[in-house]
């Protein structure tokens, strides 16, 4: 015994003895319904591209977008968010190939609602910059500047073009002033009631975009820090998550997840909405290079940084190891 008698009286490691200990006291849990694939798919080609930095993650044809939509759904993952890449020479000021019908994205949502119906919820990316050969999330004016009512504009024909295609959820993320209640109401006005809207609401300026990109084929030149938040500002998180909530959005969003954490937790305490995070490709390429260096273990990387975004308070997880994890998860019952 002790010179102390029976000290420590508490002794926390009790509930850390066995697997099956751990299992039963764990505060979160991840499953394959708290995850979203992000899935790109690109006009004009016969088999599927290889994304360089992003290892394991292509950009689909049209026919194997169809399959990774089956096989999310499979797995039980909740969603899968698309982003549609259009050739060069679609590309305009404009970015026109991003509301019209037969657009590579409008015609990857008839295609995947087609697939897998309802047992997926089809979420669509509304934002112009894959469209634009400025590479900017909206429409430039005569000084070179993202001009944010005309893109207004664009976007309530965006969401338009999107819900006709059979769109279940749109998330908007060009991070322009008052784009959640021009969406809102395009969507009322056009009889798309029904259809969701998951509002990026604090999506910062951050280095992490970079595979992003390159999956997107970005025209960029410059950067997106006059409408993308300033990762030094935390507050102005909740003025844009207020305005998000005031103007209809019906989940909201933090963009990057892991650099964000504090973030994410501010906004899932302020809200009675459901709460997305959008682990992107800057943090998905870190873990797999790492890993490939022997330096991490992958799989056990992959799920703690899950878990500690679902610990902060994420409802849903955008991930590109969706549907990876949830095979995991269902192993693991």
């Amino acid at each position: 015994m002790s010179a102390y008698g029976s000290f420590p009286g508490s002794r926390p490691r009790r509930l850390r003895t066995t697997p099956a200990m751990r299992r039963m006291v764990a505060e979160n849990r991840l499953h394959p319904s708290d995850l979203i694939l992000p899935a790109f798919v690109r006009e004009g080609i016969s088999e599927p591209l290889a994304i360089s930095a992003m290892p394991g993650v292509v950009q689909h044809t049209r026919d194997t977008l169809r399959k990774a939509a089956v096989e999310a759904a499979r797995a039980g993952v909740a969603g899968i968010m698309l982003f549609g890449v259009p050739a060069d020479e679609n590309k305009d000021a404009l970015g026109t190939a991003g509301t019209e019908p037969d657009g590579i994205l409008q015609v990857a949502i008839r295609e995947v609602k087609a697939e897998v119906g309802d047992d997926l919820v089809i979420m669509s990316d509304l934002c112009l910059d894959e469209y634009t050969d400025h590479g900017h999330c909206g429409v430039l004016d005569e000084h070179g500047r993202v001009d944010n009512d005309a893109t207004l504009e664009r976007y309530a024909e965006m969401a338009q073009v999107q819900a006709d295609a059979g769109v279940h959820v749109v998330g908007p993320s060009g991070m322009m002033d008052g784009q959640v209640g021009v969406i809102r109401d395009a969507l009322d006005e056009t009889g798309h009631e029904d259809v969701s809207i998951l509002a990026y609401t604090a999506k910062y300026s951050s280095a992490f975009y970079g595979p992003f990109r390159e999956a997107v084929a970005s025209s960029l030149q410059g950067d997106r820090k006059t409408y993308q938040q300033d990762p030094a500002n935390a507050r102005e998180s909740l003025r844009e998550l207020a305005l998000d909530l005031e103007e209809g959005a019906d989940m909201v969003m933090v963009k990057p997840a892991g650099p964000y954490l504090d973030i994410l937790y501010r906004v899932a305490q302020a809200v009675d909405v459901p709460v997305a995070a959008y682990q992107i490709s800057g943090e998905f390429a870190m873990i797999e290079a790492a890993a490939e260096k022997g330096w991490i273990e992958r799989d056990r990387a992959i799920l703690e940084t899950l878990l500690g975004i679902k610990r902060a308070g994420a409802d849903t997880i955008l991930t590109y190891w969706a549907t990876e994890v949830a095979g995991w998860l269902r192993e693991a019952r």
